[in-house]
């Protein structure tokens, strides 16, 4: 792996640290716009997938996957578009813990 990769993926990881250490509510409040679709805290009980504690090393893949355009969507690859990496690792690390 080349150093700046390497260091690339350790800004990430400190700057979600950073965000998670400002703003405790952040990765709540990110979370939250999940709701209307997959159900409070990611606990869908419908037709949506459930989110709430599925792991974080799957949950991020599916959100880098839609992001990315590798995962069929009618509207998830939109909806991950919009957020940053480090806004996505928030969101998941928070989902993850959910139950």
């Amino acid at each position: 792996m080349k150093l700046h990769t390497m260091l690339g993926a350790a800004l990430c990881v400190l700057a979600a640290t950073a965000a998670r250490a400002q703003d405790p509510q952040l990765a709540r409040n990110l979370a939250a716009t999940c709701a209307s679709c997959h159900g409070t805290e990611g606990a869908s009980t419908g037709a949506m997938p459930r989110l709430a504690g599925q792991s974080r090393a799957e949950l991020l893949q599916k959100m880098q996957d839609f992001k990315a355009g590798k995962r069929p969507a009618t509207i998830m690859h939109q909806i991950a578009k919009g957020y940053s990496d480090e806004q996505i690792a928030l969101i998941v690390d928070h989902l993850s813990t959910r139950h």
